[in-house]
């Protein structure tokens, strides 16, 4: 028997007929019973473990993959320093010496009319600390000979103070060595035709002078002689040996110590 409102062609069910010849479910039926099937598979506990470990390994490969590329690019920030000397750190700049203070004219003026032409100012202020300009000039030698003795070498010097616009002349080294009461102690009695002078300048006591005769060949044996000035006498003098004690003038030289041993 036919079924109704299904075609046929050579006698042989369609292939839109509502059942199949052999066991007579519909396609549709079919294709609803897989979907199904499917549906179950992707929704079973063992699918759902899968995709979290691939899943998982997804992630894992992701991190692993950024912390390789930041590595690479901290690594090619270090490479171009590598193998590199440090710069080295610039030479701290030596302080310039300053500039001595020019020699005003006056002191200059002053000096030559007491040596001559041919005068050098070594050094200008209030020397002595008393308020007073001082001056100290002298003719010095342009050759100094080898010698030992440190100090600069000259033939003659003095140390000259202003009063009221008006230099006078304290301190004399020539051939001796004199102020306006007489030689000083522990002067030469031979003629000194050179010496040479050194100062320090105190900040309380003010400037003091060392004169070392020279005779030929530098003598280590031969001390300078120390000058300074006096408060209580109001005058430069000599210094005994330790440099603390002051010694009174002699107004003659014979009466004068000689050798300075």
């Amino acid at each position: 028997m036919k079924l109704l409102n299904t075609p046929e062609k050579d006698g042989t069910p369609g292939a839109y007929s509502g059942y199949r010849t052999h066991g007579g479910k519909s396609l549709m039926h079919e294709s609803q019973t897989i979907s199904d099937r499917s549906a179950e598979a992707r929704c079973s506990p063992a699918s759902i473990e899968t995709k979290k470990r691939l899943a998982d390994v997804s992630r894992n490969r992701r991190s692993f993959l950024t912390m390789a590329g930041g590595s690479l690019a901290f690594a090619a920030l270090l490479l171009p320093g590598c193998g590199e000397e440090p710069a080295p750190k610039p030479a701290a700049e030596t302080p310039a010496k300053p500039a001595e203070p020019a020699v005003p004219e006056d002191v200059q003026a002053a000096a030559q009319n007491l040596l001559g032409k041919e005068t050098q100012v070594l050094i200008f202020g209030d020397l002595a600390k008393t308020g007073k300009q001082q001056f100290l000039a002298a003719n010095v030698v342009p050759k100094t000979p080898k010698n030992d003795i440190p100090g600069t070498i000259v033939t003659r010097a003095v140390l000259a103070e202003e009063t009221d616009g008006k230099w006078s002349e304290l301190l004399r080294c020539d051939e001796y060595l004199k102020n306006a009461k007489g030689y000083l102690a522990l002067t030469p009695l031979a003629a000194v035709a050179g010496w040479k002078v050194q100062y320090d300048q105190d900040p309380v006591k003010g400037i003091q002078l060392y004169f070392t005769p020279i005779k030929g060949p530098a003598d280590p044996h031969v001390l300078p002689i120390g000058i300074a000035w006096n408060p209580t006498t109001k005058r430069y003098q000599s210094l005994d040996l330790s440099y603390q004690h002051f010694l009174m003038e002699k107004p003659t030289l014979d009466t004068a110590r000689s050798v300075l041993r």
